[in-house]
């Protein structure tokens, strides 16, 4: 295995991270950085060191963290100070976080694989100094505290194991050398922990629908809300009240009347027959009958050829001012047989006034 490979796999494993991320958790990538002291294996004959690491991670879950991380460490030879021991590795960090909501502290169990070089310096038996470089497998278990990002940087306290699979390192003591399969070292740091980037924003559930109150409503389609409807199987075509009821819709001509013997509208009736025309255009769906009448002068014959004029009248000027002839029955003349006022007085004497009334037109709403 060499570095080229691992490096390969490290970021092969960063980008698995990148892909199993989700939003409901922070999946913010991050840096690392650390400094500790690392207890090496007595066997090597080395002496305890500080060292460093520097890192790049992040959650791939609530729970789980995935780091790629950089370290170096120069302890000496508890003999021979002037010889150069140094290791340095790389390392793909799996985390399992316990963290509890709440609790600035959360501990966390800590595995993960790596490639770690050494190059040390020794004496050949002849007196000699050689140079060793050699690279091999890591393995690190561990445990550890963080805290939250809350407060922007988080702060990491780790204490690890590291067995390192070096069987080609060189051991010295005066004459003697010996070979090791593998050495374990202790490693103890504490570190920081960045987050890149601006914090997530936690999604805002959308609201839930909402159903329609009865005042959205309108069932039977009449205009009025099912909330106010108290007759809810309106038929279309009919008129229909604030309450959602049919309503009688009448249509009052009072003042279209006629003068003696004429059939021709009067100014005071065209203004009259004007508001009608109004209504009819207002309730599209009113059909209504034209009706025209006389006063008892004159036969019957001749009374109901003059009411049949009077009604055409009516019916021509409705017509003329936009209402459709479909929605008009008639013209119809009733002649004198529909008085609504007496044509004589009780003696017999003639009625002015009566007939006067009785010389009209009427619309009578069907529908």
């Amino acid at each position: 295995m060499n570095k080229k490979i691992l490096t390969a796999a490290l970021l092969g494993g960063l980008a698995f991270a990148q892909a199993a991320s989700a939003q409901e958790f922070d999946d913010r990538w991050y840096l690392t950085g650390s400094a500790g002291f690392n207890f090496q294996d007595g066997d090597r004959g080395t002496n305890d060191a500080p060292f460093a690491t520097l890192g790049l991670g992040k959650f791939i879950s609530p729970n789980w963290s995935l780091d790629g991380e950089l370290n170096y460490q120069n302890p000496n030879f508890d003999a021979n100070q002037d010889q150069n021991w140094s290791q340095y590795g790389v390392s793909l960090d799996l985390r399992r976080h316990f963290i509890q909501e709440g609790r600035g502290w959360n501990p966390y169990l800590l595995a993960g694989l790596g490639y770690q070089k050494a190059e040390e310096e020794y004496h050949l038996i002849n007196g000699d100094l050689a140079d060793r470089k050699d690279g091999n497998l890591a393995a690190k278990v561990g445990v550890g505290l963080q805290t939250t990002f809350e407060k922007r940087v988080a702060v990491r306290a780790e204490l690890a194991y590291r067995a390192d699979f070096d069987d080609q390192s060189v051991r010295e003591y005066s004459n003697d050398s010996k070979k090791q399969d593998w050495f374990g070292d202790v490693l103890a740091s504490v570190g920081v922990v960045i987050p890149l980037g601006p914090a997530p924003v936690a999604a805002v559930p959308a609201p839930a629908p909402v159903a329609p109150s009865c005042a959205d409503l309108d069932d039977d389609g009449d205009g009025v809300n099912n909330c106010d409807d108290k007759c809810p199987n309106s038929q279309p075509g009919q008129t229909i009240g604030p309450d959602g009821c049919p309503v009688p819709v009448s249509i009052d001509l009072k003042g279209v009347n006629f003068d003696f013997d004429k059939a021709t509208l009067r100014s005071d009736a065209v203004s009259i027959l004007s508001e009608a025309t109004e209504i009819l255009k207002r309730y599209p769906d009113l059909r209504v009958e034209v009706a025209g009448h006389t006063d008892s002068k004159g036969t019957d014959a001749y009374n109901q050829k003059l009411s049949e004029r009077r009604a055409k009248a009516v019916y021509d000027y409705l017509t003329t001012n936009g209402v459709s002839a479909a929605r008009l029955q008639g013209p119809i003349g009733y002649g004198e047989s529909r008085p609504i006022a007496p044509n004589t007085n009780p003696d017999g004497s003639d009625n002015p006034e009566g007939r006067a009334k009785n010389r009209r037109t009427e619309l009578n709403v069907q529908n």
